[in-house]
Parts: C-alpha cells; sequence; structure tokens
C-alpha cells in the first residue's frame, strides 16, 4: 500500500494487522480520487474508520488542508499516527480514537469530503450517512465503500442525495453530493 500521487507520492504505509482491517487497493484508491480530484485543493477531510489513514493520507498528498483521522481501535490509531508521521503530515492531522457514530454526533467541525469505509455488512454505513451529512460544509462531497450490491439510502440528509455509484469488481464507491 503506497501514497499514489502528490507530496508523499510512493510513500510505503503500514497496515494494521488482523482480518478486521480491509485496505483500499490501488485501484479503487485511484478510481476515488479520480472522481473527487478536483475537489480536494485547499478542503477539510474527515477519514471516518480510518484503518491505516490510507485515504486521509492520500488527499492531505494532493492538496487537502486538513484532515481528520477517527478510529474507534488503538492499533489502526497507532498505525495511523505512524502513517502521518512517515509522510510528514503531523501539523495538518487530527488523529482521534472513538468510535464513528458518537464522533459524528458530538463534533462541532465541518467537512468537504468525507470517507467513510467502515467494516462490511455490519450496518455502520447506513448509520454515519445520515450523520456525516450533517457535519458537511455545502457543496461537500460523501464517499462511501462497501461491498457491490449492498443496499445504501438514496438520500443522506435532506441536501445530500447518491450521486452515482460506480462498480470496481466486488467493490462499489458510491458518492454523495450536495443538492438534488
Amino acid at each position: 500500500m503506497r501514497v499514489i500521487t502528490g507530496s508523499a507520492r510512493g510513500r510505503v504505509l503500514e497496515s494494521p494487522a488482523g482480518l478486521d482491517v480491509r485496505p483500499t487497493v490501488d485501484r479503487v484508491k485511484e478510481a476515488v480520487f479520480s472522481i473527487i480530484q478536483f475537489e480536494i485543493e485547499g478542503r477539510s477531510v474527515l477519514d471516518l474508520f480510518a484503518g491505516s489513514g490510507q485515504l486521509g493520507i492520500e488527499a492531505l498528498s494532493r492538496g487537502a488542508k486538513k484532515a481528520t483521522f477517527v478510529d474507534k481501535e488503538r492499533a489502526s490509531i497507532e498505525v495511523v499516527t505512524r502513517n502521518v508521521a512517515k509522510t510528514g503530515f503531523e501539523h495538518s492531522s487530527r488523529i482521534v480514537c472513538t468510535d464513528a457514530v458518537s464522533f459524528l454526533m458530538l463534533t462541532k467541525d465541518k467537512y468537504d469530503i468525507v470517507f467513510l469505509d467502515p467494516p462490511y455488512n455490519t450496518g455502520l454505513l447506513q448509520e454515519t450517512i445520515p450523520l456525516a451529512a450533517k457535519c458537511m460544509n455545502p457543496g461537500g462531497v460523501i464517499v462511501c465503500e462497501s461491498p457491490y450490491g449492498e443496499e445504501l439510502p438514496e438520500r443522506a440528509e435532506e441536501n445530500y442525495s447518491k450521486f452515482k455509484t460506480y462498480k470496481y469488481g466486488k467493490t462499489a464507491i458510491t458518492v454523495y453530493r450536495y443538492g438534488d
């Protein structure tokens, strides 16, 4: 697993051990950043269910202003911390060890881009999509990774609706955008 492009291009990232973490494969990560490529520069990013932090780090490498990494697993947070240090993004990163739902319900921060990549088939994606929408700046984008065929809501919140779903093998990337 590596940073694809930008200021940290080519840096190899560590991944947490175990079967509970499923890092986004490079092909899917490239597709995600191709979809949002003109929306990253200077933006505030939330990498929920961060795992290794690779999505938030990729966004920082491509010019995002700041990134918040959230994961409930201490081992994942330790890996994110090392990966952020390895890529030199300590000053533009905030790392939080808590569960995603609690974080979204309590945060006062607003984000331009939110990455949601929870463990598959747990219902966490359906639960966090509407909560994430309430933490968005107008015009922001929510990017969700799920197994292809998993049902996701058409609307994330009154101002966010499903824009498009992209299929990459057994993986789906669903994008929610502000407006209808």
